[in-house]
């Protein structure tokens, strides 16, 4: 029987370079965006490869905290700061504008009140869009969906230091509306 040397391992793939590590096996990263409990633009943290590789680098919220990348964020620190400050504050002024809002939504419901299907966020946020604001699904913060007409309260978290409430009203559909489609 031939003797069979053992396969040479490749210390890295062609085009891929591995990501330096700190001493706790975490890499150390720079936050290109705020990220909610990790950190602020332009601070420099340390998360578990994974959590770099699979979300934060791909996303574009992180980078490699190499010396340049430091030192270019801290050279232009104050023009980072006046940049979050400009969109906290249209934040804000969206707070306050949805602040000022009631979402009414029809959906078909019994006599009792029960909805036949539910509301959602997809729901909120479609009857947003109509208002012409710009707001996702995950910046709703809902119990869960909404089952019975009424007037609910739900939270919209615009950003970790901005949040408001909108009214939405669940309604039946009028009963014309069901005659003209039945």
């Amino acid at each position: 029987m031939p003797h069979l040397k053992p396969k040479k391992r490749r210390s890295s793939v062609k085009g891929f370079k591995r990501l330096p590590k700190t001493d706790n096996g975490g890499i150390e990263l720079l936050l290109v965006q705020s990220v909610d409990h990790l950190g602020k633009q332009g601070d420099v943290v340390s998360v578990r490869p994974g959590y770099a590789n699979n979300y934060l680098l791909p996303q574009g919220l992180a980078t490699i905290a190499s010396d340049h990348h430091k030192r270019m964020v801290e050279k232009h620190r104050e023009k980072l700061a006046a940049i979050e400050k400009a969109r906290l504050k249209k934040l804000l002024d969206l707070a306050a504008e949805l602040s000022k809002q009631s979402v009414t939504i029809e959906a078909n419901a019994s006599d009792e009140g029960q909805l036949y299907g539910s509301v959602s966020a997809t729901d909120i946020v479609a009857a947003l869009k109509a208002m012409d604001f710009d707001v996702s699904r995950e910046q709703l913060k809902m119990e869960g969906v909404l089952k019975e007409v009424g007037l609910y309260s739900v939270k919209v978290r615009l950003h970790s230091e901005v949040e408001t409430e909108i009214k939405v009203w669940v309604v039946p559909t009028s009963g014309e509306d069901a005659d003209a489609r039945g």
